[in-house]
């Protein structure tokens, strides 16, 4: 599938592991041996950072011994919170092989080799078996992926009958047309934004229960309101973005930034159950 190969170029940066540690350092943290609150502010990607996946594992209900799937882990920060959190063990699947390296080098650097694992893949053909997890979860993901229908059957596939999915992603809203470029693309060719409408006809065709469905874009604009003011009165923070795309970033974090405020994509999280 070229659109996959397309998609990883987008996300790779092959420096991506020395960029993080030397922001780390730079911060005035230890970049060998962090705490997990050190690498909050740059390991999750997603708009509002942390609070979404936190709030995503609550309402999943995520317990000790679980097995549950991080689909598009990215470098891992949502799963080492998670396995933290709640005492499950996490695998990760992600489309870009440099960050299922630097996940895999952060966990060790945190001590939790063995409670999270990754591995390259593509979410559309997993390789793991039939029922084989407690829960799932999935952010910022389907803006990549152009079959809907094929991403939620492989995602039933994968779970135990009554196991619940997750998703935070960003759909498209009544504002207008995404500006690119974007942190999900920096064009059309690679986003796939779907209406809530849907989103939801995908989900429920592909064997899911909808038992929640709440819309963020208020939070998300107060977050963004929050960064400002803090950026006012700090300076600059290191930002993921910035590490992710380089001199692209501003562009990017402008782009987004609009795209919020006027309505354009809309910031959703859904919970599901497989029937």
């Amino acid at each position: 599938m070229e659109l996959e190969p397309s998609v990883a170029r987008h996300y790779a940066r092959p420096d991506l592991l020395a960029a993080i540690l030397a922001a780390l350092r730079e911060a005035g943290h230890d970049p060998e041996h962090p705490r997990p609150e050190d690498l909050a502010p740059l390991d999750e990607f997603h708009v509002r950072g942390r609070e979404p996946t936190a709030e995503l594992g609550r309402a999943l209900g995520l317990a000790p011994g679980q097995q549950v799937l991080d689909i598009g882990s990215g470098i891992g920060g949502p799963s080492r919170h998670l396995a933290v959190a709640h005492g499950c063990r996490i695998t990760g699947i992600d489309l870009t092989e440099e960050y299922c390296r630097v996940a895999t080098a952060l966990a060790e650097r945190l001590g939790l080799a063995d409670r999270v694992a990754y591995q390259q893949g593509s979410a559309l053909v997993m390789p793991f078996p039939d029922a084989g997890f407690d829960a799932a979860y999935t952010q910022h993901v389907a803006m990549n992926i152009a079959d809907k229908p094929r991403l939620y059957a492989e995602i039933h596939r994968v779970l135990k009958p009554g196991a619940r999915f997750g998703l935070y992603d960003l759909l498209q809203g009544p504002g207008g047309e995404v500006l690119f470029p974007v942190p999900w693309a920096r064009d059309p060719a690679t986003s796939f934004l779907v209406t809530p409408e849907a989103l939801r006809g995908a989900l429920q065709e592909a064997g899911f229960e909808i038992l929640s469905w709440r819309e963020s874009g208020a939070e998300a604009r107060a977050w963004l309101a929050a960064q400002r003011e803090r950026q006012r009165r700090e300076g600059p923070k290191p930002s993921p973005i910035a590490i992710l795309f380089g001199p692209d970033h501003p562009a990017i974090l402008r782009n987004l930034a609009r795209s919020l405020e006027e309505a354009r994509v809309v910031p959703t999280e859904v919970i599901c159950r497989r029937r």
